[in-house]
C-alpha cells in the first residue's frame, strides 16, 4: 500500500511510505524517480542485512531495526529485527517496509515543519538514527538485565542447567547484532562525510560508537560467563571424583585383607585363631584411621 506523506510544493522533497510491498506499489514510483528494478528487487526480498548503494539519480539503503518484542527463544534475523529499505535522493524519499515500526510512524505524524521533515537527507539521517538507538535501547533495557540475572544463576544457584539454553539464545542474538552494527558503519561513515557533516551526523556517528561499544562489551561478558560456567562445572565434577577417589583408597586395603582371608585356603593357620576375626576387624580400623589421619596431615579432607 502507497501512501504519500509529504509533497515537493509544500515540504520541498516528497515522501511516499510503502506497507507490505508488492511489485504492483512500485509502477508508479519506478517512472517517476527511475528507480533501478534491481534495487527494487532487494527491496521486495527478504533478509537483507544493512547496505547502502549509489545509483545515478538516488541512494538505496537497507536499514535494521530491533522489533517491539521478540520470543526470548529467537536467534534468527527476521525474528529479531524489522528491515526498512529507503529510496532518497534530495527531491525524493520512499520508505517500504513489511511491519509496523514504531519510530518510523511517530515520524509520520509530526508537524510538517518541524526541523526533521525540512529536507529528504534530514529525514534519512533521522531514521538511521533512530534504527540504531533500536539496538541501544535493546541492550540498555532487557539485554544487560538478562545478563545480570544469568550471573547469578550461575554463581549462587546450585541448579544451572536450564539457564545454558536462555544463554545460548542471548548469545546468538548478541552474535547477530553485531554483524547488523558491523554493516551499519558504511551508513554511518557515509553520512559522515565532510560534505554532509552536521550536528545531527555527528549524533548519528556517536549513537553507532556507543551501541558499537555496548554490545562489544555484552558479546565479551556473555562468553566470560560461558567460560566461568563451565570452569565451575569442571570444579564440581573433580570434588565428586576428588571425594570418590578417597572412599576408594578407604576400601581398596580393606577390600584387599578381605579377599585373602576369603581364599579359604587349608593351610591357612589364622583361621584357627580364636581371636582372628576380632583381631582383623581391629586390624581394618587401625588402618581406616591411619589413612584418615594421613588425609588430613595432607589436608586432602
Amino acid at each position: 500500500m502507497v501512501r504519500q506523506i509529504l509533497s515537493k510544493e509544500e515540504n520541498g522533497f516528497d515522501w511516499y511510505d510503502i506497507a507490505n510491498p508488492s511489485i504492483e506499489d512500485f509502477k508508479h514510483l519506478k517512472e517517476k524517480f527511475d528507480l533501478n528494478d534491481a534495487s527494487i528487487k532487494d527491496c521486495l526480498e527478504i533478509g537483507h542485512l544493512p547496505k547502502i548503494e549509489e545509483f545515478e539519480s538516488y541512494h538505496f539503503l537497507i536499514l535494521r531495526t530491533i522489533t517491539s518484542h521478540f520470543p526470548e527463544s529467537s536467534d534468527t534475523l527476521t525474528d529479531i529485527t524489522n528491515r526498512i529499505s529507503l529510496f532518497y535522493d534530495q527531491d525524493f524519499l520512499i520508505t517500504v517496509h513489511r511491519n509496523e515500526i514504531d519510530f518510523l510512524n511517530n515520524l509520520m505524524e509530526l508537524d510538517k515543519g518541524n526541523k526533521k521533515l525540512k529536507s529528504s537527507k534530514s529525514l534519512v539521517n533521522t531514521l538511521v538514527s533512530s534504527s540504531l538507538k533500536s539496538f541501544e535501547d535493546l541492550i540498555m533495557n532487557e539485554l544487560s538485565e538478562k545478563l545480570d540475572s544469568y550471573e547469578e544463576i550461575v554463581f549462587l544457584h546450585n541448579r544451572r542447567k536450564p539457564f545454558m539454553r536462555k544463554v545460548y539464545y542471548l548469545k546468538r542474538q548478541v552474535d547477530l547484532i553485531r554483524i547488523i552494527l558491523t554493516l551499519y558503519k558504511d551508513i554511518v561513515d557515509y553520512f559522515h562525510m565532510p560534505e554532509y557533516q552536521n550536528i545531527y551526523t555527528q549524533d548519528l556517528r556517536d549513537i553507532y560508537s556507543r551501541t558499537n561499544t555496548l554490545y562489544r562489551n555484552i558479546s565479551e561478558n556473555t562468553a566470560q560467563l560461558l567460560s566461568i560456567y563451565f570452569n565451575i562445572e569442571s570444579n564440581h565434577t573433580n570434588e565428586i571424583m576428588r571425594t570418590l577417589t578417597i572412599i576408594s583408597v578407604f576400601f581398596m586395603p580393606l577390600t584387599f585383607i578381605v579377599g585373602i582371608y576369603g581364599m579359604n585356603f587349608k593351610n591357612m593357620p589364622e583361621l584357627e585363631w580364636y581371636y582372628g576375626y576380632p583381631m582383623v576387624m581391629f586390624g581394618m580400623l587401625l588402618l581406616a584411621v591411619i589413612i584418615y589421619l594421613w588425609f588430613k596431615r595432607k589436608r586432602w579432607l
